[in-house]
């Protein structure tokens, strides 16, 4: 077994319910997570299939609710991609993963009942291309957009430090 489903089995067991964001988080899985993203977004864009927005706005929902335990590209990210990455393992809080996850299954529900809605894909594409240069930041230089607003609520008091212990806001 690797640490990271040991990660996620003692965050599951510690939290005592199947719904629950595991804290920490492998940011290196994170980032792959995010790669995953980019290529579900690049695929959205170049084809306008609207099916892809079904694996890209189930992932973001599930991964809010539930962590990588129920997300193909989540599980894939943590127990195929990462552990055979260098330096696989880099602990973060898992806080403001969530709230960043939280972050996507808005622009990705936005995009998708725009494309739905509209017959000009262009204002979903916007949506797309936002979405898709945050996770690019991600998976590219670790980078998250999502967690630098987390840690500006953090600074404005609108998180709490009981909220999130581990947070560490530079």
């Amino acid at each position: 077994m690797n640490f990271n489903s040991e990660i996620d089995s003692t965050t599951t067991l510690r939290e005592g319910r199947f719904f629950g964001f595991p804290d920490p988080v492998n940011d290196v899985a994170a980032r792959t997570v995010a790669a995953g993203v980019v290529i579900e977004v690049i695929a959205l864009l170049i084809t306008r299939n609207r099916l892809i927005f079904i694996p890209l706005c189930y992932g973001f929902a599930v991964r809010l609710m539930a962590g990588p335990k129920i997300s193909p590209l989540g599980l894939f990210a943590t127990r195929v991609a990462a552990p055979r990455l260098a330096n696989h393992l880099k602990l973060v809080p898992g806080k403001p993963k969530r709230f960043a996850q939280g972050i996507g299954v808005v622009f990705s529900f936005s995009a998708a009942a725009l494309a739905l809605l509209l017959h000009d894909f262009t204002p979903a594409a916007i949506l797309l291309g936002m979405l898709g240069f945050a996770a690019s930041l991600e998976a590219i230089f670790g980078f998250c957009l999502g967690c630098k607003a987390f840690a500006i609520l953090f600074r404005l008091g609108m998180v709490h430090y009981d909220d999130c212990p581990s947070c560490v806001v530079e």
